[in-house]
């Protein structure tokens, strides 16, 4: 049974001590440390703070480790001068860990407790993908196995059950020792601990990743134009970014002429490469229309389009052909609440002022997937903070796309880890859905990343650049990418029938 709660208690210092530190060597796994190694022994540190813990201590410790883990991981929050809005984020998300740690506590009494445990921690990811103001699921521990021989398990059953497998790993581990210091069959329990951690482990590593159905292949060039600053002010700004992708696209066609680099079959732009509606900003549009006859293909340009009213707009990818000029288009669905729209506009004017100043337009968001025809191609492409949501990836897989693009902009982020962490979980959608990823962004990190996740092309950071690469199109989906949302849909409910269960039986006792 649990030991009442005390602050007196030395035990409850000594799980506080471990909770917290848990959460730094989690947040070690990830950029800038990359030390990914690190989140297994914060997880078992975790796991041994929470076993035997009450609900209302559960609760508590794994609030403060995860709010601790966000305080590190989030530090580029900080670039926007709010502090209190930094740690405001990271104790609010930290509740999501604290729900789990209450769950732990009840699940950890049980017998199969690492695996209950392993789908109470996907049951967790899966809820801060959803609420509030459609999720802020950055930091899944999936994001930093992506150089681990577990991340292949991304592309069989998703990245949900990945977070989930390194949770059980760590769990398994636990297990093996508290039965061994309790004297219960001590070989045994530590020889069948460590067999089912390295089964699991071998098993990732030796399931296939790649190219999921070698379809043709297809030459794609991408431009970083760079910005001035970053690149937000309006109108000069703007006008400057635009220029700058147009130079660059420019000076890429001319090495194609040359015989440099080969005739692409399209182009990528970043996010707000034209913050500049082309479609009813004439000088814009047909200095689009001018770039993409001289490179000769079809591009794919980060646009703002208007929207219905004043302070309304669209973050859009819009493909710009170079005789009929705009065509298909994606409308950015997972937008950054206080970034690109402001909820409860008039309450939070007043609290943060500098939002009537920042964020002077609401986007509105779309609702159709990034799947989108590009000359010969199909491409499934995500707007910056799109990228976090397995949904997205899977609707623009499953409707067609032969490769996917993260179109994005951090030109904010200049200098902080945000950067980093973005292009791991650019490189597990990779893995996961089996093909090519290219990242256009204004700054960068620009690159081309292949399907089994490794690093093919990186751009020069913070000035103007370009490459082409020869990709091979995908024409099959993987089961990562079939099962992916199913598999945490029944983690969640085995956990909430666990936990009825639980309650019944304590009511049946009393």
């Amino acid at each position: 049974m649990p030991r009442p709660f005390s602050f007196a208690d030395r035990t409850w210092f000594r799980r506080t001590a471990a909770a917290a530190i848990a959460g730094l060597l989690v947040a070690g796994g990830f950029a800038p440390f990359s030390q990914p190694w690190l989140v297994w022994p914060g997880l078992v540190l975790l796991v041994v703070a929470l076993r035997g813990a009450s609900v209302r201590v559960g609760a508590w410790l794994g609030w403060l480790f995860g709010t601790t883990f966000l305080l590190v991981l989030l530090r580029w929050v900080l670039v926007f001068d709010v502090p209190a809005a930094y740690v405001a984020l990271a104790a609010f998300e930290g509740l999501f860990y604290g729900a789990f740690g209450a769950v732990f506590s009840i699940i950890a009494r049980r017998r199969a407790w690492p695996l209950l445990g392993a789908l109470a921690w996907m049951a967790m990811e899966l809820a801060r993908s959803l609420f509030p103001f459609g999720g802020f699921v950055w930091g899944r521990i999936a994001f930093a196995a992506v150089d681990s021989p577990l991340a292949p398990i991304a592309r069989w059953l998703g990245v949900g059950a990945l977070s989930g497998t390194v949770f059980l790993t760590a769990a398994l581990v636990v297990w093996a020792f508290v039965g061994w210091r309790q004297g219960r069959g001590r070989a045994r329990r530590l020889v069948v601990g460590a067999t089912a951690v390295l089964a699991v482990v071998a098993l990732g590593a030796v399931l296939p990743v790649g190219i999921a159905g070698a379809g043709r292949t297809m030459q794609v060039a991408v431009v970083q134009g760079d910005v001035p600053g970053t690149g937000a002010q309006w109108f000069g700004e703007q006008r400057e970014v635009l220029e700058n992708h147009i130079r660059e696209t420019g000076a890429y066609a001319m090495r194609v002429r040359a015989g440099e680099v080969p005739q692409p079959d399209i182009v990528l732009w970043p996010e707000n490469a034209s913050d500049i509606d082309p479609t009813t900003d004439a000088e814009a549009g047909e200095a689009i229309t001018r770039a993409a006859e001289d490179v000769g293909a079809p591009i794919l340009v980060g646009a703002i389009l208007d929207g219905p009213t004043d302070g309304t707009a669209y973050n859009a990818g819009l493909v710009w052909d170079p005789v009929t000029g705009p065509g298909d288009e994606y409308i950015k669905q997972h937008l950054v609440p206080w970034g690109e729209y402001v909820p409860m506009r008039d309450f939070s004017e007043r609290l943060v002022p500098l939002l009537a100043e920042e964020v002077p337009r609401d986007m509105l968001a779309g609702d159709q997937s990034g799947a989108l025809e590009i000359g010969d191609t199909t491409v499934g492409t995500m707007m910056c903070f799109d990228v976090l949501f397995d949904g997205l990836a899977r609707s623009a897989v499953m409707d067609g796309a032969e490769l996917l693009v993260v179109q994005t902009n951090n030109a904010t982020f200049t200098g902080t880890a945000q950067r980093e962490q973005q292009w791991q979980i650019a490189r597990l959608r990779a893995i996961e859905s089996g093909r090519y990823v290219a990242v256009p962004s204004t700054n960068g990190i620009s690159g081309m990343i292949g399907p089994d996740g490794t690093e093919l092309e990186r751009a020069p950071e913070e000035q103007p650049a370009s490459f082409g690469h020869e990709v091979t199109a995908a024409t099959e989906t993987t089961w990562g990418t079939r099962l992916g949302v199913w598999v945490e849909g029944a983690a969640m409910l085995v956990v909430a029938f666990v936990l009825l269960s639980s309650v019944r039986r304590k009511v049946r006792r009393r």
